[in-house]
């Protein structure tokens, strides 16, 4: 049983800050809307670890948004539904693209500078994209530029302040609105804050996995939050792997950009041979999860741990342009893309899932709003379109502050105090060794592939490390690890549950989509059984 807070607390007992707004996170998500909510309200931002350090920072492709004259919002439109494979929200995606423009021009306002060429925009194309409308910049370094323009406006602006290296613990609810949230300093001692509104910005879930393109801030922590609240958690079987992460000895699962593909480099097993031929009529840009699934099936195949990736058809002055992050990378372990063909494997990268919001990112608890990659907005669906991630953030970011700007102040104070009995002593296993026996058991038995035998057996061994939850956790390491089991289990229940294999959840015994029963989400509260809501995609 997962309990409703992580710890013990008496709110009367704690100091206590007041605010208009906390916003969990630093991505591109927590950045805009604090930016944007600064300009009339008081912000307080939360972020677990220093302000730059977020998903958001190593997103290399770029941001996908109408803005050449032989694209229109219709086309990218169309692009998102089909990737979206029938559970995209049609009223969300419509948001998506008819704002998304407004959204970049409204991020080159704040200072981010975008790739030129001759004064216009530089644009370039990525899997199941019909036309060129990425933009990008530093080449390979959109996501970094992104936030430097955005926290250089946040270390400045006057009506919003930064608690770096503090950790929210669960944010406070009486009936179903949300008053706040309960935070852990960096010296331990706990505040509980209050505030209009709470958004969680927190980013994805990709820890939750033994290889990943996310950081290690990654772990899940908003959706978890969420769900100990009351808040309805959606779609969580949808966790999209990035097919081309760096896979060579000594380096990390860095990620190698879809962009890449874009701009022509090819896959080769490690017999030199193209394959994507056999697998979609796009070749190398197909939707993410069958180029995923392609370059596991030649792995399985050839006996090995990786394919190749093969740009080396273009000149290096190109390749070092476009790519400068990545070329620099590769070459730290003496891998020349010029020259090299570089060896890469699938990777845990983004989740589709996560925090159910309305259209303007309200969640089903009240004054509870999630914004960016933990929230679940409709727009993305069985599959996520790529680079929609930063114009999603941007343009519902500035709904939910619009929102936000409607709702009163949270009237009188809040007596609750909170007590669970049993839980006593620190975790008696080290959170290291669990961290990592949780990551091999989502990588086992709820990854790429699944079939109802892998994931029940997965669901066991997570089940094995629910007396976490009645040990006394005071470190970050031990709530992290709280939120990524809750994380865990519910991406291993709703894979369960859904028998059939659409976007990026793959049945290997259920490997056709069945539009007949499953166009439709599934649906998870706290104590409440699986629920079911079906799709208004057309």
């Amino acid at each position: 049983m997962i309990p409703q807070y992580l710890v013990d607390f008496d709110l009367q007992s704690l100091p206590s800050v007041e605010t208009d707004v906390i916003v969990v996170g630093s991505g591109i998500a927590g950045l805009y809307t604090a930016i944007e909510a600064g300009k009339d309200l008081n912000v307080l931002m939360i972020t677990k670890n220093a302000l730059l350090e977020s998903n958001t920072r190593y997103a290399q492709g770029g941001i996908a948004a109408v803005t050449s004259e032989d694209d229109s919002p219709a086309y990218h439109r169309e692009d998102t539904l089909m990737a979206g494979a029938g559970l995209c929200s049609s009223a969300a995606v419509d948001i998506l693209v008819n704002e998304g423009p407004e959204g970049v021009k409204e991020l080159i306002r704040l200072g981010t500078a975008f790739d030129e060429i001759d004064g216009e925009l530089a644009l370039t194309q990525e899997g199941a994209h019909s036309r060129r409308r990425i933009l990008h910049a530093n080449g390979d370094a959109t996501g970094f530029e992104i936030v430097r323009a955005l926290a250089a406006q946040v270390r400045g602006h006057e009506r919003v302040k930064v608690w770096e290296h503090h950790f929210v613990i669960d944010v406070i609810t009486t009936g179903n609105e949300c008053v706040g949230a309960l935070v852990q300093r960096p010296d331990g001692q706990r505040v509980y804050v209050k505030a209009t509104a709470t958004i969680l910005c927190t980013g994805g879930a990709g820890q939750l996995y033994r290889y990943t393109t996310n950081p290690e801030v990654a772990t899940a922590d908003g959706i978890a939050i969420a769900y100990r609240a009351g808040a309805q958690i959606r779609d969580m079987e949808f966790l999209q792997f990035h097919p081309t992460a760096l896979c060579y000895p000594g380096a990390p699962r860095f990620l190698i950009s879809e962009a890449v593909r874009g701009e022509g480099a090819v896959l080769r097993n490690i017999k030199g041979e193209r394959f994507m031929g056999k697998y979609h009529e796009l070749l190398e840009l197909a939707p993410r999860d069958i180029v995923a699934r392609a370059i596991l099936s030649e792995m399985e195949e050839t006996k090995a741990t990786f394919v190749y990736l093969d740009i080396t058809h273009e000149p290096q002055d190109f390749i070092r342009r476009r790519f400068p992050t990545i070329y620099e990378t590769c070459m730290n372990y003496g891998l020349d893309m010029a020259t090299d063909w570089i060896p890469v494997a699938p990777a845990a990268h983004y989740m589709m899932g996560g925090v159910k919001t309305d259209l303007n990112g309200e969640s089903s608890v009240a004054r509870l709003f999630a914004c960016g990659e933990v929230s679940s907005t409709g727009v993305h669906g069985a599959n996520r379109l790529a680079s929609n991630s930063l114009s999603e953030a941007i343009v519902f970011g500035r709904r939910i502050v619009n929102r936000i700007r409607a709702l009163a102040p949270v009237v009188g104070s809040i007596d609750l105090s909170h007590q669970l009995e049993g839980r006593t002593g620190a975790p008696k296993q080290a959170i290291i060794e669990r961290r990592l026996k949780l990551q091999k058991v989502m990588v086992r038995y709820a990854g790429l592939r699944r079939t109802g035998t892998m994931l029940r057996k997965g669901m066991e061994e997570l089940q094995r490390q629910l007396p976490i939850f009645q040990s006394e956790l005071t470190k970050k390491e031990e709530f992290e690890f709280a939120n990524m089991l809750t994380s865990s289990m519910l991406v291993t229940r709703a894979a369960l549950e859904r028998t059939e294999s659409r976007g990026a959840h793959y049945r290997e015994d259920y490997p056709q989509r069945d539009d007949a029963v499953w166009r439709k989400h599934l649906l998870q509260r706290r104590e409440d059984e699986m629920m079911e809501e079906f799709s208004d995609d057309v």
